[in-house]
């Protein structure tokens, strides 16, 4: 299977690529730079596509239509990084693979609250993984299963942090390509996962005990554990 990780910024890149390799490159047209290695069964092609869910989706549509054109499609594409995890139920350092991929502020304000667009009568917030393919890779990565936030701008505060907590009950972390990254591997027709590691806390912003570093070296974990969970089983469906 060839795999496409998407990730934002090249030292989450780098803490995929440090789950195996060696790694060669090649360059997207756009001159983004793809990282491509080979291994038994499972191939990952590695992309830090920018930050945001407008540069994750320009950047998967550009390798995924590559990838087409060179008669050489992919059968996965995985959001990948560091994000926010709602306390308690995604504490610093924990891998989080989300079972839903949810633009959180794509809608609008209204007297009453915040509308989704899917209730202003258009367009999607959500996409849903195959629960079979998040189970098989929740349970290798040793991860937590739940909803994963898409933002354009991350919660800084307590208030908000409870708003969102209220309107999506089954969310664990939040981070600011997902939705984007679901939106390209959609309308390609390929299937997509998310997978998160907690670097701080969703909340008021506090430097200071933010875990960056803990938060990448997971990110390497979980993709060490990646490949044998990627190959059907009998009876298993994506």
């Amino acid at each position: 299977m060839r795999v496409l990780v998407v990730t934002a910024v090249a030292a989450e890149r780098d803490a995929v690529c440090a789950a195996g390799g060696p790694y060669g490159t090649r360059t997207l047209p756009g001159g983004h730079a793809l990282r491509c290695a080979a291994g038994p069964g499972v191939s990952l092609d590695v992309l830090a596509a920018g930050v945001g869910p407008a540069a994750a989706a320009a950047g998967t549509a550009t390798a995924l239509t590559a990838a087409a054109l060179a008669e050489a499609p992919y059968g996965l594409v995985v959001s990948a990084g560091i994000g926010g995890g709602f306390a308690p139920r995604a504490p610093l350092g924990s891998v989080v693979v989300a079972d839903a991929i949810v633009a959180a502020d794509l809608g609008a304000e209204t007297p009453d609250g915040f509308l989704p667009v899917t209730e202003l009568g258009f367009g999607t917030v959500a996409h849903r993984p195959g629960p079979a393919l998040v189970k098989a890779v929740a349970a290798a990565a040793g991860a937590a299963v739940g909803t994963v936030l898409t933002v354009s701008t991350v919660t800084g505060s307590a208030a908000r942090t409870a708003e969102l907590a209220a309107r999506h009950p089954g969310v664990l972390a939040e981070a600011m390509e997902g939705f984007g990254v679901a939106e390209a591997a959609a309308a390609h027709g390929v299937p997509v996962l998310e997978i998160r590691t907690v670097s701080n806390a969703v909340g008021p912003r506090d430097r200071a005990a933010w875990r960056i570093g803990d938060a990448l070296a997971a990110l390497t974990g979980a993709f060490r554990a990646l490949p044998p969970a990627l190959v059907p089983s009998p009876g298993r469906t994506s």
